[in-house]
């Protein structure tokens, strides 16, 4: 059986291709172990589960930090097979929301803050940007609280920012009301296969002391490029009529083809049409 050192070491290998000094004290290794081997899961075992599990899990990923304690996050569950086939229908590029077991609607919700206003006769003073932002960042750290808690459980998941592209039709499907927005689907099942952990940027690219540094950062994206290639290479080129196919594609081309393209460009008149005041 694997030591748990070794699957930490195995997974920062994979992860980030180095490895890190583990103190010989450092507590929790089974926990920071699964943490460092998360893994999208799109592929799912023909078995339910259980509604009674699923509450545990809601009540693990409710238990995530919130701004103020204003608790600005509620998740759908959409169990109804009619409901469920259209919002697939909605993002064919993800068949996985009409096959796995259960898929939820995770929501930036700043209503509430606004009714207990209403409700005990004060002025809601904070009727602008921060508003969304908070409950934007409050259903972000909720969502992520509940794939750690299903992946501690044995579950596999895979998040839909998709369901972003058809804001309104979503909200229109699942009911969402005034100043409550949908932020991702979430696929929830078990695993088929153990998936494959997803090479990310190197740590001295993203963790900064101090002050912001992109001192060689071109550099480092390009050594990332060539180790994730020769890890998890990218099955096919994005948009080859427009741009052609490239000699070497890795995460840097993949990800400007991506973003050449106009996405979610009405996200922001969807979010104002919530009643959110964006200044």
């Amino acid at each position: 059986m694997t030591d748990t050192r070794d699957r930490i070491a195995q997974a920062l290998e994979a992860r980030f291709g180095t490895q890190l000094p583990l103190p010989a004290d450092t507590t929790g290794l089974d926990s920071l172990a699964r943490m460092l081997e998360h893994r999208s899961h799109r592929r799912y075992a023909a078995r339910p589960v259980e509604d009674a599990l699923l509450n545990l899990l809601f009540a693990c990923a409710m238990s995530a930090p919130s701004k103020s304690d204003l608790q600005q996050a509620d998740i759908v569950h959409v169990r109804d097979p009619a409901l469920r086939a259209e919002l697939a229908a909605l993002v064919p590029d993800n068949p996985w929301v009409a096959t796995a077991p259960v898929f939820l609607l995770f929501c930036g919700n700043n209503r509430r803050t606004r009714q207990v206003a209403q409700w005990r006769e004060k002025t809601f003073a904070n009727d602008h940007l921060d508003a969304f932002m908070n409950a934007a960042v409050d259903a972000g750290i909720v969502l992520m609280n509940f794939i750690a808690a299903a992946e501690a459980a044995g579950l596999g998941c895979c998040p839909i920012s998709t369901v972003r592209n058809h804001a309104q039709t979503v909200s229109d499907l699942t009911g969402l009301p005034d100043w409550v927005f949908p932020l991702a689907g979430l696929c929830v099942g078990y695993p088929e296969n153990n998936g494959v952990i997803t090479p990310r940027l190197p740590l001295d690219v993203t963790i900064h002391r101090d002050r912001f540094n992109e001192t060689v950062v071109a550099t480092k994206i390009d050594g990332y490029d060539q180790r994730r290639a020769a890890r998890q290479p990218y099955a096919k080129q994005r948009d080859i009529k427009r741009f052609g196919e490239a000699p070497f594609y890795g995460w840097s081309e993949d990800k400007a083809r991506q973003y050449a393209k106009p996405q979610r460009a009405d996200f922001g008149a969807y979010i104002r049409r919530r009643q959110f005041k964006l200044d």
